[in-house]
């Protein structure tokens, strides 16, 4: 076996705002790796709770604090600080399971050209239990980008082991996003260079009500956004224009149903207001892809004539908003 300091360092971005409570378990998950040469920052957002404290604890470890700028920012803060040839980025409320580095750094060794590799991850609840089901895998093309384009198939951004150099390649994350800058990523990255998975566990995801996939609206508005300015590169390309075009129709039944959900939960609490909202941010977005009998099914009379004004104006423009010019 190689000696310890042959090996090339990992780091280990942990941005966090308003986690503390979290982050000590983030941490432990780290130091508990089975790589030797492991950098750990951790890059507090503007929090207002003991972020530093937490960090503080911990002897060897980078923390930096910035205003609060966005979970894109503080990973690209913490990608320019670190020193590793490799990087993961580890959400402050989320774990690693003790081989996750090893697993990564092996992958990558057997698949130089790849710009990154990913595996597999678990749910855990917010008490830190795990959740007994397992993410379902999908198939997928075997091309990275036409399987990008058909969704986020890495889920959970913290199984994925980066190549320092490829995020340098295309300028880390766009930190003008707020949401969707993981996938963003991985969509400019895999236009040019190839990714590998693996079937090893790595990562627990934790479930809890300040997840920011919880804001479905805001959420399926930035990921139209971000397949939105693929749309030069499939031009021309009828399987990829094929695939970005399942891509929007999956993003919007995802988030749609979501969006259905509250509308329903709006309805049974009469939030009137709330429910108008939603159903609006509902047709905007998804536009045809709802299915409008279960809606007006779902909905009292005092909301149909509102749905049906909506549907009005979203069958002019929603698809044009989004489909490959």
């Amino acid at each position: 076996m190689a000696h310890a300091l042959d090996e090339p360092l990992i780091s280990v971005v942990i941005p966090c705002y308003n986690h503390a409570h979290f982050l000590a378990e983030a941490i432990e998950s780290v130091r508990a790796q089975s790589y030797p040469r492991i950098e750990i920052v951790v890059v507090d957002d503007g929090s207002t709770d003991q972020t530093a404290e937490v960090a503080r604890r911990y002897p060897g470890l980078r923390y930096l604090r910035q205003r609060n700028q966005g979970l894109a920012a503080a990973r690209n803060a913490g990608l320019h600080a670190s020193t590793g040839r490799y990087l993961v980025f580890l959400d402050a409320d989320d774990r690693l399971l003790p081989g996750a580095l090893h697993a990564g750094r092996e992958c990558l060794q057997e698949h130089p050209s790849c710009a990154f590799a990913f595996g597999r991850y678990r749910w855990i609840a917010a008490d830190g239990a795990v959740l007994p089901e397992l993410p379902e895998d999908r198939p997928r093309p075997p091309d990275a980008y036409q399987a990008f384009l058909e969704g986020n198939y890495v889920a959970m951004h913290s199984t994925a082991l980066f190549r320092r150099e490829a995020l340098f390649q295309v300028g880390g994350f766009d930190a003008r996003l707020r949401e969707c800058e993981d996938y963003d990523l991985y969509l400019r990255l895999t236009r040019t260079r190839p990714v590998a998975e693996h079937s090893a566990l790595l990562a627990e995801y934790r479930q809890h009500g300040s997840n920011m996939s919880a804001h479905a609206p805001r959420m399926l508005g930035t990921v139209l956004r971000v397949l939105r300015a693929q749309r030069d590169h499939v031009v021309g390309n009828p399987a990829y224009a094929a695939s970005y075009r399942k891509g929007v129709g999956a993003w919007r039944d995802y988030y749609g149903e979501q969006m259905l959900r509250e509308v329903r939960r709006c309805v049974r609490e009469r939030q009137w207001g709330d429910a108008r909202r939603t159903l609006g941010a509902l047709w905007r977005l998804c536009g045809a892809r709802i299915p409008n009998v279960l809606l007006l099914y779902a909905l009292p009379p005092k909301l149909r004539s509102a749905l049906r004004r909506l549907r009005q104006r979203a069958a002019r423009s929603a698809d044009l908003a989004v489909e490959p010019r």
